[in-house]
């Protein structure tokens, strides 16, 4: 018998050295020892850190928990696909040149390794190609013969791309049927309607639910097509299987052999990360005759006449089925994946228990976690205790619970998570089924919640107490244990009353149901077992040795590993988070390296303008007759570049669309997308200042000298580049600002970038809060997200200060009320009024300036951003997260009404006065 290499361990740190959390507990959670101890099957024999620091550096400082969405792409597989580009010529498959020969056998010879990944052959299957797993479920639905007396029948635990057929099945005669999880074998015998022996039937059932991880009996298959399980023993006729397999073959094996579905849907993105745009319908040849195409492209046919309904199919499955030409390029690149995961991780067979032992610690740690009063921290959905990867995938999926028991909902968490530089995924999934069945929602609550405005995708997570959806986290191969570190560190630093606990009785007694452990182990060093059997290796159809596969990342076991520390307080941890890093203590960027960039407070100085050069007059007597109860407006700024540095007045014209110049460029990258401070947060560093007198913009950055851009750029030239970008959802017409300008981003940002104008002939339109009056002209918008005008209340920022220092006592970071108050980069800001008496407003004047409140504004991660440095900190969201109640919001927009002086333009000037009126809705979000 060969002896069974053991694989590494990971990396052991100290994360936890404070008195007040218990180094035994600290050990439990994130202890790399004792996971090894429970969990043997760690990696993939050589050194996993070695590896993702080699293949996947790009998501070095983030923290990656969304591999059921996608997983990653390793360098070496595209840097495989562009040489392969590079070094031949493909041309379109359907013509017979060499290079279309060459990509046509490149094209039959990725079918057949497809086929090979699921132990199986061209005998038995064909690969058909589409654009996704979607459009492979769609393609069964528009085949299928559906006729009055057909059932399509599936599990109410299906992706929506599978319920989706419904409407397909329906409209051509066929009767739904959902079933539950618990009806497949609890109503196994029932009979309805057995007689009828010829009417074609179809059942959908996940392999793996995208919502849970959990993996249903594939024996189900092959007993629901011969009519042994409900539905298929109800109802007589020709039981079909479609097996949504796209959740499960990211992190198993699937033995098509020993599970016969006759359709089966796939996508390769969620395998390895790259291509997206490619995904394939396995289907069963012994099946295929039976679907009815209708609409036939090119390369489908063997014969059509155009001026008579004649048409013969292809006589080839996969041709019949690819409706023009196929993507061949991501084709030949989903070669490029199979060889990489092959060659990375020696098999999926590796690659399930190593994602389940990832999963299975969150499972145990998070599951037993409590607060400092007994009560759990959170809430997991699952059918099993994670003992048995047979059983389940490599997801948890949970909510967070306060200690009184209360669901802290999942768009609070995601806000948060970020932080930490922590990406995982909140809702329902795509699965409403599941999300009901474990939440608890009825038909009719979830009708409700449509009507309270919640829809799929939204971040209103908890309506009337009861959760709209949940949190996820999932793994993929390249996942190490540092994730599950740095994820129950969060959750630990974030939501956990301290001192942090753990139920000693139930996690004992998780730890202890070790027997599969055993048995895989003994498995694995005995390949022969058939429960083991990895067929994905292209070397073999039949068995593979894991000692055999030689890992080209191997490394000396026995060399010493870095450590680092990391506080787990009672208190709420607020120093500032290094992205890459977070266990430092020491200021850095979030690009993982150190900062140096580090900007003097004292430049963000306050811009003195001569008064003339502003049009108009500005009144700063009390035009209200004393109603402003002594507010006055203490700031005023700028943003001339959406996310990038302030730049503070103490007066200011308006425009029509806010503070005149106000958020009119943005940057973009390659793609023109926006960039924001949230993923590049040395945006902040840059500081640009309008300049009257030359009617320039001018830019400074630590390192650079200094750059200019006209304020007022030519849109008519030849050489202007007119675009289209978008903002909130919103498109909206740009012009481009030039080349220097864009070297210069570029050269400080260390990525390819540009500046962009608002169009001057472009105005977005201001969008209306729920619940206001719709009357009147809707109010024009620049750059900005959501209103002309965001204003905040200095109160409110030192009631916020006061809060956090008593939340965290001596532990508090030093965040001075200038420096919070930089956070939340509002336009206007106030003072002499009650803390957040401003959210109950509904008009407000400024000087003779009158505005009406559009709602308030909802906070993301982006205010744990030191406006001064682009480090991050968790603070001021996490104290504000944990005082409001709802919807986590601080300040409010301000849509322009009118100004009082007709003769002049409106400005602003620090010193006016501020009356509001208030709401008679006064319901507050505040606790």
């Amino acid at each position: 018998m060969t002896k069974h290499l053991r694989c590494r361990e990971p990396p052991d740190e100290p994360w936890c050295d404070s008195a007040n959390c218990d180094p035994a507990v600290a050990e439990l959670l994130w202890g790399a020892r004792s996971f090894a101890d429970t969990w043997p099957h760690y990696g993939y024999g050589g050194d996993l850190e070695l590896v993702v620091r080699k293949e996947f550096a790009r998501v070095q400082g983030i923290t990656f928990l969304d591999h059921a969405a996608t997983t990653l792409f390793a360098d070496s597989q595209v840097n495989g696909f562009f040489q392969d580009l590079r070094a031949h010529v493909y041309g379109n498959p359907h013509s017979h040149s060499p290079s279309s020969r060459l990509t046509h056998d490149t094209v039959e010879h990725v079918r057949y390794r497809i086929l090979q990944h699921f132990n199986t052959n061209p005998d038995s299957y064909t690969v058909v190609f589409t654009s996704g797993c979607t459009a492979a479920l769609k393609l069964v639905a528009e085949c299928f013969p559906w006729d009055l007396r057909g059932r399509f029948s599936y599990l109410t635990d299906n992706h929506t791309s599978v319920v989706g057929m419904r409407e397909l099945a329906v409209s051509m005669g066929a009767t739904a049927l959902p079933v539950t999880p618990q009806e497949v074998e609890g109503r196994a015998g029932e009979r309805v309607n057995p007689g009828d022996h010829d009417t074609p039937h179809l059942f959908c059932c996940p392999a793996q639910s995208n919502f849970s991880g959990r993996k249903y009996p594939l024996w189900h298959v092959r007993a629901m097509q011969q009519g042994q399980l409900y539905p298929s023993c109800a109802w007589g006729g020709r039981w079909f299987v479609l097996l949504d397999a796209a959740c499960l073959v990211s992190c198993c094996p699937l033995d098509l052999q020993e599970t016969p579905a006759d359709f089966v849907s796939i996508s390769f993105y969620k395998m390895f990360g790259f291509p997206t745009g490619i995904g394939a319908l396995i289907v069963r040849n012994a099946t295929a005759a039976i679907l009815r195409k209708s609409y036939f492209g090119g390369g489908t046919a063997a014969a059509y006449l155009a001026g008579e309904d004649f048409y013969v199919p292809a006589p080839a499955i996969a041709d019949r089925f690819e409706d023009g030409t196929i993507s061949f390029l991501d084709i030949v690149a989903v070669h490029h994946g199979f060889e990489t995961l092959q060659k990375l991780t020696g098999g999926m067979v590796r690659v399930q228990l190593h994602t389940f032992g990832l999963a299975r610690h969150t499972y145990v740690m998070l599951s037993c976690l409590c607060h400092g009063n007994g009560q759990p921290v959170a809430q997991v959905y699952a059918h099993s205790e994670y003992e048995d990867p047979s059983r389940q995938g490599a997801i948890v999926n949970f909510n967070v619970l306060d200690p009184q028991g209360s669901v802290v909902g999942y768009s609070q968490v995601d806000k948060l998570a970020g932080l930490y530089n922590i990406q995982l995924r909140t809702g329902c999934f795509c699965n409403t089924g599941a999300c009901q069945q474990h939440l608890r929602l009825s038909d009719q609550q979830v009708k409700n919640n449509l009507q309270a405005g919640h829809v799929c995708g939204d971040n209103i997570d908890v309506i009337d107490g009861q959760p709209t959806g949940s949190v996820r986290v999932s793994f993929g191969y390249m996942s190490t244990f540092r994730d599950c570190q740095m994820f129950l560190k969060f959750i630990v630093d974030c939501f956990v009353q301290k001192p942090v606990r753990l139920d000693q009785v139930r996690l004992d007694k998780l730890r202890s149901a070790s027997g599969w452990q055993n048995d895989s182990k003994q498995n694995l060093e005995n390949p022969q077992s058939p429960s083991m059997v990895d067929h994905t290796s292209p070397q073999s159809s039949s068995t593979m040795n894991p000692t055999n596969s030689q890992s080209p990342f191997m490394v000396d076991p026995t060399r010493p590993q870095s450590s680092s520390t990391v506080d787990c307080t009672g208190q709420q941890n607020s120093a500032t988070v290094d992205c890459a890093n977070p266990q430092s203590s020491s200021t850095a960027d979030c690009t993982g390296q150190q900062n140096l960039y580090a900007v003097d407070p004292a430049g963000l100085e306050r811009v003195q303008e001569e008064p003339h050069l502003f049009p108009g007059t500005i009144n700063v007597e009390n035009s209200d007759g004393g109603n402003n109860k002594g507010i006055t407006l203490s700031h005023i700024f700028l943003y001339p570049i959406k996310s990038c540095a302030a730049m503070e007045v103490d007066h200011w014209p308006l425009g029509p669309i806010g503070l005149q110049y106000d958020r009119l460029w943005m940057v973009v990258n390659i793609n023109g997308v926006c960039l924001n401070q949230k993923q590049e947060p040395r945006l902040c560093l840059i500081r640009p200042r309008i300049h009257w007198v030359s009617r320039e913009l001018h830019l400074y950055a630590p390192g650079l000298k200094p750059m200019s851009v006209p304020l007022e750029c030519d849109q008519q030239g030849p050489a202007v580049q007119l675009g289209q970008s978008k903002v909130c959802g919103d498109r909206v017409q740009t012009v481009d600002c030039g080349d220097s300008v864009a070297s210069w981003l570029s050269t400080f940002l260390e990525k390819p970038c540009r500046l962009i104008r608002q169009n001057l002939n472009f105005t977005r339109g201001m969008r209306r809060a729920q619940g206001k009056d719709t009357a009147g002209p809707v109010a024009g918008l620049s750059l900005a997200n959501e209103g002309q005008y965001l204003m905040i209340n200095m109160a409110s920022v030192e009631f916020l200060q006061k809060h956090i220092m008593s939340r965290q006592g001596c532990q508090a970071q030093k965040l001075d009320v200038q420096q919070l108050l930089r956070r939340f980069r509002a336009n206007l800001v106030i003072m002499g009024t009650e803390a957040f008496e401003e959210d109950d407003w509904t008009q407000v004047q400024i000087g003779d300036s009158l505005f009406q409140v559009a709602g308030r504004c909802e906070r993301c991660y982006m205010i744990g951003i030191d406006q001064d440095t682009g480090a991050r900190t968790l603070e001021p969201l996490l104290s504000l997260s944990t005082y409001c109640k709802g919807k986590v919001t601080f300040g409010v927009y301000l849509a322009y009404q009118q100004s009082r002086n007709t003769c002049d333009p409106s400005a602003l000037c620090v010193g006016c006065p501020v009356s509001p009126q208030l709401s008679t809705d006064t319901a507050s979000c505040r606790s």
